[in-house]
């Protein structure tokens, strides 16, 4: 996998990945931006979000489950000091469908992140990540 950054002016940034997609990263006034676009960790956040829902849905759907919605809400901690890593993660899924079966969510969750999202796996190394889940009827 490749990527390319190429610096725009200030602190800001055009990330482009190898399948041809980019984003703009940008920082905070107070680091000299324009707030024109995430920050980099937060970038690692939804990237996060996106690859464990993405292995939740595909898992459920596999497991012949009426699944409609996967929403991830994180909360993180990050250290005080640098360099700044995330020290907890916590992915509160809620998932929605019509007569979900609790122990096929979990199981889903469970895969995601001891085995599939590469993401959080990796993240794992500094910060404690924990999971959570409600299931909503629709």
């Amino acid at each position: 996998m490749k990527a390319r950054i190429k610096w725009v002016e200030e602190v800001s940034f055009i990330g482009e990945t190898e399948s041809g997609h980019a984003v703009v990263m940008d920082g905070p006034p107070a680091g000299g931006g324009r707030n024109l676009g995430p920050r980099p960790m937060e970038m690692l956040l939804i990237g996060t979000g996106a690859c464990t829902a993405y292995d939740v849905v595909t898992i459920l759907k596999k497991g012949r489950q009426q699944i409609s919605d996967c929403v991830v809400d994180i909360q993180s901690d990050r250290a005080e000091t640098d360099p700044k890593v995330f020290t907890k993660i916590h992915l509160h899924f809620v998932v929605t469908g019509k007569d979900l079966k609790r122990e096929q969510v979990e199981r889903a969750i469970k895969l995601s992140a001891d085995k599939y999202c590469s993401a959080s796996i990796m993240l794992g190394k500094t910060a404690k990540v924990t999971h959570d889940f409600e299931i909503v009827e629709g």
